[in-house]
Formats: C-alpha cells, structure tokens, sequence
C-alpha cells in the first residue's frame, strides 16, 4: 500500500486538467504522443513533460514498439486513482467535449510515423 505522502504527490499531480484527461482518455486505451498533441494543440514536447511527470509517480507506462512509444495506465494498485477515474465522464465525451471526434495523427506502420 502505498504511503499518504505518495497518494498526496499523485493527487496533487491530477489537479492540472491536461494530466486528468490524459488519465481519463487512457481508461479507454493505449495513446500515443503524437494522438495527445492532436488533442491537447499542445507541443511534442509539452506533452512528454506532462507524461514524464505521471510515468515518474507510476501512474502511466510505456511500451516501445518500433519508432512508435504507446503509454498506458498503471493504476491496478493505485484504487485511490481508480475511484476519481471513475467519476469523470467517459473518454469518448471527453473528446466530444475537445471537439476531437475524429483524430488525424494516428501511429501507426505505413503511416510515415509521427512519433519517436
């Protein structure tokens, strides 16, 4: 179980919006930075700090596949992080919500890659 201080340093980390939805659109599945830009109109770099930050309190992997890196979450022992996930609206209403229904950067092979 993990101390207060850590669970006070993760919440704490939830409070920016970006970070919550990030969290929230990956109850839905595995993202891509370059699918976070397209949503957030936040630069590549913006973007990986906010991940950098989440991945260094344990709340989201990576995986490597290739050119492409995937981010996942990693909360199966974090049910303090589970219960406000569940409380947000759904991932797909969030993205309505953005006005991103429809995503254009997607990774993937043949696509000519937009992440590394």
């Amino acid at each position: 179980m993990e101390s207060i201080n850590e669970m006070a340093e993760q919440l704490k980390l939830l409070g920016d919006r970006t970070r919550l939805t990030m969290l929230a659109l990956l109850q839905q599945r595995e993202w891509c930075v370059c699918e976070f830009v397209e949503i957030f109109a936040i630069s590549q770099p913006g973007i990986s700090q906010h991940i950098r930050k989440m991945r260094a309190r344990g709340l989201v992997r990576e995986e490597r596949r290739g050119q492409w890196v995937y981010y996942s979450l990693n909360i199966v022992d974090k049910p303090h992080i589970q219960a406000l996930l569940q409380a947000l609206p759904e991932p797909a209403e969030l993205l309505r919500e953005m006005g991103k229904t429809q995503l254009q950067a997607i990774c993937a092979p043949n696509t000519g890659g937009c992440c590394s």
